[in-house]
């Protein structure tokens, strides 16, 4: 009798374990409503292409109307049990409708990526809840499932009247909160059941099957299918491509992928972030933790009371690096020291955990320090990273899992601007200097972890949009390229602006087409130069709707007297206009001729009138302009003369590349959206090879700077950029990040000798 009270009241535990996460839940469902609301509102207010900027403000539109209603059906569906499982797989072949695998496919991504944060919690629970109520795996409907939430969000969305198209960008603009409260809440759910005495302490190894073994079958697995995949080890946390293939991996075995989970993966990986460089890294990783999971027993892994004693200890004794700090002398003194106390501190490592880890770091460290291509003086103070970061490792397993790990981010930052720098010219000193700075920062901090490394990941990022641009030279080409890409977008903005007051006017097609193509032009650069409300800019605006007038039909003998007197001084002001763009006095003389021989044909014309009150309304709403006109702009079409009409211009200073390379795919323009300033790269440009660095993006990511060692500039437009990419005109430095490649050599090394990660 004594097994089924105990699994009863198991059961109970469990039940009220899932009533607190789903009452916590829905409680933070209308701030995120909230949240969601402020956020799109916010996104709509930002600049973007138009097509972009329109789909925004549609979205917000329709999102102010519904999200009461929305979120309340989210809280009903919720709260009811099963409401939102999804179909239970049958063995009968049928045909599921678009709308279903559409939604099948964004509830996975969206459980996927709430998983992939939620991941260590949620295993915990997963785990104490099975043991609980003796199960081997949640079941479908199971409300500690991430899927279950993703799928109440998104079927109300669609049920509300939402569209779907709109729903991926409240998506993304929910999912921070959203995981925040997704954290809290499993967390909550965690501190609950350890409070009642459930599995104060995970030990996994009862659950890992390794070679030919089977799963003890009292116990529940703790991997499954449909779920995010939990941590094998604390060592070794799963890899961001989730399911159950990855989710094995991470304990060291290998599965088939089932049919369901091939469904869901798209069919091509979106662009950007998951490039087949990010994919490779991703694998670098996964192998690591592969190999881990096959060297590491998991209860060591996945111990929860601290380091070891005599780790700790050994740690404290440790300290930094201290060696000389004079380059090449000095980093093989360093490197030396850094080797005895890796060997010192596996000695005094309490668990096969503890013992991995420093051989790991160890091995990066030993493969960074090798990187020729930084300067020794540099390195150096990378050496004496080695000792900080193996605690962060130690501390935060995670580590080794995921290449946002502000620790990693910074070895990769600094190493990326370092690799191309020559200490002797302008700038190298500088960076030299950062480096130093930002390593002693966190020799002063050992303790602080994952904190004071985001901390001098902010500042140093912060010191290179300084540095780059640091030079006086390089800071007027930024100038003149800022008012480019504000000129060409104003242009645009003013043609779609006169589209719009022309719409229902009767214009004469050759001053319609002159208003769009050159007037327009003409109010931009104005603008940018004298400012929206100068008053040569409103004269240039005025005269706009003065040429609408003297075009359109005159049958008044007062009115063409009027135009024979106006006439001269309005063709003075076009000329002025069309001078201030630039455009050679043939082109000119052209466009007066067309507009003079237009003129005189409206003498003769007999019709429609142009009524005087919607003229003085279009005059209004040219002189006010820019307070209506948006902030979207499409591609900006560069050449060396949209630059030579901008103040400060030297034409000897910036190198426009506008041609070159083949049409870009999306992926590629995803790419060049995604480039980190300060990298170096190798350009292939008119026969010439030389190494320049990323310096600059504008504002609307429509423009990139590249400087060369003789302090030469190149400006590449965003599709131009993504086509010498894809060429290999443009060729990055480092093919794959500094702490990429160091994990890849550690690996090399442990699969030639596995023996030593242990001993």
């Amino acid at each position: 009798m004594t097994a089924p009270r105990a699994l009863s009241h198991g059961g109970l535990l469990a039940r009220q374990a899932r009533a607190r996460f789903v009452a916590e839940v829905d409680q933070a469902l209308p701030e995120l409503g909230r949240v969601a609301l402020e956020r799109l509102g916010a996104l709509a207010a930002q600049s973007a292409p138009a097509q972009e900027l329109s789909e925004r403000r549609q979205a917000l539109l329709a999102f102010q109307r519904l999200h009461e209603a929305w979120v309340d059906a989210v809280r009903r569906a919720w709260r009811q049990p099963g409401a939102s499982a999804p179909r239970p797989p049958s063995d009968v072949l049928e045909l599921i409708d678009n709308e279903e695998v559409e939604t099948r496919i964004q509830v996975s991504r969206l459980a996927l990526a709430l998983g992939d944060t939620v991941n260590s919690e949620l295993n915990d629970l997963r785990l104490r809840v099975l043991q609980l109520e003796g199960q081997r795996e949640l079941a479908a409907d199971d409300a500690f499932r991430p899927e279950q939430l993703a799928r109440a969000l998104l079927e109300q969305w669609v049920a509300c009247g939402l569209a779907r198209d709109s729903w991926t960008l409240v998506q993304q603009l929910l999912r921070e909160p959203l995981v925040q409260r997704l954290l809290e809440a499993y967390h909550h759910a965690n501190e609950f059941l350890v409070q009642q005495g459930v599995m104060p302490e995970i030990d996994l190894r009862p659950f890992l099957r390794r070679g030919g073994e089977a799963a003890t079958p009292s116990r529940p697995a703790p991997l499954a299918p449909a779920a995010p995949a939990p941590a094998a080890t604390r060592l070794a946390p799963p890899p961001s491509e989730r399911g159950r293939a990855g989710a094995a991996a991470a304990a060291g075995r290998m599965v088939e992928p089932t049919a369901q989970t091939r469904l869901m993966a798209p069919a091509t990986p979106p662009a950007g972030a998951r490039s087949a460089a990010s994919q490779a890294a991703q694998g670098v990783l996964g192998q690591l933790r592969r190999l881990l999971g096959e060297r590491v027993g998991p209860g060591d892994a996945t111990r929860r009371s601290g380091l070891s004693p005599a780790l700790t200890q050994a740690l404290t004794q440790a300290g930094t690096a201290s060696g000389p700090l004079d380059g090449g002398e000095g980093l093989a003194q360093l490197q030396l020291e850094l080797r005895q106390r890796s060997a010192e501190l596996k000695r005094k490592a309490g668990t096969a955990g503890e013992k991995a880890t420093v051989e790991v770091v160890a091995l990066m460290f030993q493969s960074i320090l090798a990187e020729e291509r930084i300067p020794a003086s540099v390195r150096v103070w990378f050496a004496r990273l080695q000792m900080p970061v193996l605690r962060v490792a130690l501390a935060e397993p995670e580590f080794f899992g995921t290449l946002e790990h502000p620790a990693r981010q910074l070895i990769d930052r600094m190493g990326s601007c370092a690799l191309g720098f020559d200490a002797g010219v302008s700038g190298g000193r500088a960076l030299e200097a950062e480096v130093r700075r930002v390593v002693q920062v966190i020799e002063q901090y050992p303790e602080t972890g994952r904190r004071v490394f985001q901390l001098v990941l902010d500042e140093f990022q912060q010191f290179l949009a300084r540095a780059l641009l640091g030079t006086e030279r390089t800071q007027r080409v930024v100038s003149v390229v800022q008012q480019v890409e504000q000129k060409e977008t104003l242009a645009i903005q003013y043609t779609i602006e006169l589209r719009k007051l022309l719409g229902s006017v009767p214009v004469r097609p050759e001053i319609r087409e002159f208003l769009f193509k050159v007037w327009a032009e003409v109010l931009a650069v104005a603008a940018v130069r004298h400012g929206a409300q100068h008053a040569d800019t409103l004269m240039l605006k005025r005269a706009a709707t003065d040429l609408l007038w003297t075009a359109s039909a005159k049958p008044q003998r007062s009115d063409r007297a009027r135009v024979v007197q106006e006439l001269p001084q309005l063709l003075q002001r076009l000329r002025q206009g069309m001078s201030l763009l630039g455009l050679p006095a043939q082109e000119q003389e052209g466009n007066l001729k067309l507009i003079s021989d237009t003129v005189a044909e409206a003498f003769l014309s007999r019709a429609e009138l142009i009524p005087q009150d919607q003229l003085d309304e279009m005059a209004r709403r040219l002189a006010s302009l820019d307070d209506v006109v948006g902030d979207a702009a499409g591609d900006i079409e560069l050449d060396a003369g949209s630059l030579e009409m901008m103040p400060g211009f030297e034409h000897a200073a910036i190198e426009v590349v506008a041609d070159g390379g083949a049409q870009a795919s999306e992926a590629m323009l995803a790419r060049a959206q995604e480039l980190q300033p300060g990298h170096w790269f190798t350009l292939d440009r008119n026969s010439e090879v030389k190494p320049v660095q990323f310096v600059w993006r504008s504002a609307r990511r429509q423009l990139h700077l590249f400087v060369a060692a003789d302090g030469r500039t190149c400006l590449f437009q965003t599709r131009r950029l993504a086509a010498y990419l894809q060429a290999g005109l443009l060729v990055p430095a480092e093919d794959e990040a500094l702490t990429v490649r160091a994990t890849r050599a550690a690996l090399a090394k442990l699969e030639a000798n596995p023996d030593r990660l242990l001993s």
